[in-house]
């Protein structure tokens, strides 16, 4: 996944940094991610959900808010106003690239700005909460003593997530102040609520606020199991697939015309996590599904096996040749399945002038329906003349070259 670097300019002035990761061809459309209170651009849910959607055709932009992470500036004299801006200005510098968000996507009180944020962005059509609280002002229940010194003094240091931060009065004062309830009645943009049940930092019942605040089109999905920061990768992996696929719907995603030589378009497949064998597969622009091997192998058993692949596109295209055929003779084929399974096993049991090893694949047809002993008998006859099936037969070639 090619990632490029950008700086923009925030709303004091200083520098912010940006990672744009993108699709590995041109981008569908177009989201910008705001992380979590405190986090960084580079947080593992970040990370993760951008590489996702960018698997997925979505080009993302992540951001350190002012005084965070790489970004210049102190965070200390920033404002939950401070940080809507922030989100705007990096709206247009994505417009200035020709490539104006789509897609707003807002992880805890990022969410919570995304969704105040969004009435200023006209190109966004949809947006994404991930444990988003409903009154920003939840945040200062992290405070604890430090919220008399801050007030007292204007500025104090918090402990948050084992890092010591210095928070302003104006955050205080600002979130306390911020009542989203009316933006998001009035937000006419298609909104993804998403919220683990279980979020011991943000409860459910703030999903629950937002969802009951907005106006149609609007959707809730549980993150069943996460935590509040997304720390697991398949947590992670869900949301942005779930985004993904909800997004199609909202976005004007255009189509890119296959490459020459693949009318029916380029299979990519990318490596999704370095460390095991987890593989993602785009076909296209739409449709994406997960390879991985078994935890017996190394994997995690988190998408099906090469060989299950070879083995499904065998008992796809047997099923499909099959209904084609009978509907063609107008034959009562009430339904038809395939079992297929793959083995390796000595070439002397097919052969015996070799001893070397071939894949077998045995492949079991079920055909219901009112069909006569001549019909399935044509059907089963039929299955053999399956595309894949005389691949599989026949010696394939394979070219490979550098990309």
């Amino acid at each position: 996944m090619p990632t490029e670097r950008l700086t923009f300019s925030g709303h004091a002035g200083d520098m912010l940094e940006a990672r744009l990761d993108l699709p590995d061809g041109p981008p569908l459309a177009t989201a910008l991610f705001a992380h979590c209170f405190t986090c960084s651009k580079d947080s593992p849910a970040a990370r993760r959900i951008a590489a996702r959607l960018a698997g997925a055709g979505i080009a993302v932009l992540r951001f350190d808010f002012t005084g965070l992470g790489q970004s210049g500036g102190a965070f200390e004299t920033t404002s939950f106003a401070s940080n809507i801006r922030d989100l705007v200005l990096a709206s247009e510098a994505l417009a200035v690239r020709g490539m104006a968000p789509g897609l707003l996507i807002g992880h805890s009180l990022g969410g919570a700005a995304v969704l105040a944020a969004a009435g200023q962005i006209a190109s966004a059509r949809a947006v994404v909460t991930i444990g988003a609280p409903f009154d920003p002002g939840h945040v200062t229940h992290n405070f604890g003593a430090a919220l008399d010194r801050i007030d007292r003094d204007g500025v104090a240091e918090v402990c948050l997530g084992g890092r010591r931060i210095r928070i302003g009065r104006d955050l205080v004062e600002d979130v306390r102040a911020e009542n989203l309830e009316p933006g998001i009645g009035a937000l006419h943009k298609a909104l993804l609520v998403l919220h683990a049940p279980h979020d011991a930092i943000v409860g459910i019942d703030n999903a629950a606020a937002i969802f009951r605040a907005a106006k149609h089109p609007k959707s809730f999905v549980t993150l069943d199991g996460a935590d509040h920061l997304i720390l697991r990768p398949k947590d992670a992996e869900y949301a942005a697939e779930v985004i993904a696929a909800w997004a199609r719907r909202y976005l004007k995603l255009s189509r890119p015309a296959p490459p020459p030589g693949a009318p029916e378009g380029v299979v990519r497949v990318r490596e999704a996590d370095p460390e095991g064998f987890l593989q993602d597969i785009n076909s296209g622009p739409d449709h994406h599904v997960l390879a991985d091997e078994p935890l017996a192998y190394g994997g995690t058993g988190r998408g099906m096996s090469p060989y299950g692949f070879l083995a499904a596109g065998l008992g796809a295209c047997t099923a499909m040749t099959i209904r084609m055929y009978a509907r063609r003779k107008g034959w009562h084929l009430a339904h038809v399945s395939v079992d297929v399974c793959h083995d390796k096993v000595h070439a002397q049991d097919a052969d015996s002038r070799s001893e070397a090893m071939v894949d077998t694949f045995t492949r079991v047809i079920r055909l219901e329906g009112r069909l006569s002993a001549q019909e399935r008998d044509k059907l089963m006859e039929i299955a053999d003349r399956c595309p894949v099936h005389r691949t599989l037969e026949r010696s394939a070639r394979i070219t490979t070259k550098a990309g």
